[in-house]
């Protein structure tokens, strides 16, 4: 198991992000890229870190994971990074090789009703 991150308690949520996606990028262990990846991916389920995720850019964090050949990451990458385009606005559009890495992996699609202002 991979340690934990040396992070101060007083960063805040946005510093604590920060170390987990430098730790991400900064890390050559497979077993704690996989594990800074769900962690990453479990705030993603929580709004209030929208706009900390954004401001990180995390979402470019996912789709570069699904050029990875770590089977894990590529399917954190795949969950999170659909979960993150949701919100996104509509004019908003995914690049097109994040589309290419996701329908390389030929897993099922399941389209959802976008939510309305």
């Amino acid at each position: 198991m991979a340690q934990k991150p040396k992070i101060d308690p007083h960063v805040g949520r946005l510093g604590y992000l920060q170390a987990l996606v430098t730790e991400f990028q900064e890390t050559e262990s497979q077993d704690a890229k996989e594990q800074v990846l769900a962690n990453l991916a479990n705030f993603a389920y929580d709004p209030g870190n929208y706009q900390y995720l954004r401001q990180l850019q995390v979402l470019d964090l996912f789709l570069d994971s699904l050029s990875e050949e770590n089977e894990t990451l590529i399917k954190f990458a795949i969950g999170q990074a659909g979960l993150e385009l949701r919100d996104l606005p509509a004019s908003s559009c995914l690049p097109s090789a994040g589309m290419k890495a996701m329908r390389s992996h030929r897993l099922p699609t399941v389209l959802t009703p976008r939510k309305s202002l």
